[in-house]
């Protein structure tokens, strides 16, 4: 999908998931009409029903990686996972996009987002080695993110409310799922 279409799709969403009438349903009904004429509508419920679909499902998938160790550099449930390795892998068994292989590399590779924003399946960052982007795991929802945290550990779901990773957040990133992102990602191998 087009990032047109994608922003697009962000600047309806409210307006389609309204149901109460409001001085704005004339101007939805407008909007309605021109997104049905050009044959958008049904393009739009589509990349919203994926992206759904690929947030639960890489969420899912996260979630059945609990409990496996902690290993520096690692990045498959057979070795063990360090974060970044965690991340690389869960995008890419799930939903084929490969990341670069370190976090702050991730990072740079995915679309800046405010922490308001996030969305299961969002990647969130901190600073735990005295430098920005050192920490990554995945957004589940609620407040909460799944990761592989450190050695001794094993990849669990943590709470980023709490005093120790509320202080070191460092920001949010959104993986683009249009396949000029995933073109863009890939060739960063």
């Amino acid at each position: 999908m087009s990032r047109l279409l994608c922003a697009l799709l962000l600047a309806v969403s409210p307006l389609i998931a309204t149901a109460a009438p409001s001085p704005a349903t004339a101007n939805q009904d407008d909007l309605d009409r021109l997104l049905a004429d050009k044959g958008l509508m049904s393009q739009l419920n589509h990349v919203r029903q994926s992206v759904t679909e690929r947030a639960s499902t890489l969420v899912v998938n996260a979630m059945g990686f609990i409990g496996v160790p902690y290993r520096r550099g690692g990045n498959s449930a057979a070795s063990g996972f360090d974060c970044s390795g965690f991340v690389r892998a869960i995008y890419g068994e799930t939903v084929g996009h490969l990341l670069p292989r370190r976090a702050n590399e991730q990072a740079a590779a995915t679309e800046k987002i405010d922490k308001t924003d996030l969305q299961p399946g969002d990647l969130v960052f901190f600073n735990t080695m005295r430098r920005a982007f050192s920490h990554v795991g995945i957004y589940v929802g609620d407040g909460k993110f799944i990761h592989a945290p450190k050695p001794g550990a094993q990849v669990r779901v943590e709470d980023m409310r709490i005093g120790y990773w509320n202080s070191r957040f460092d920001g949010a990133r959104r993986v683009q799922a249009d396949s000029e992102a995933a073109a863009g990602l890939s060739n960063t191998r």
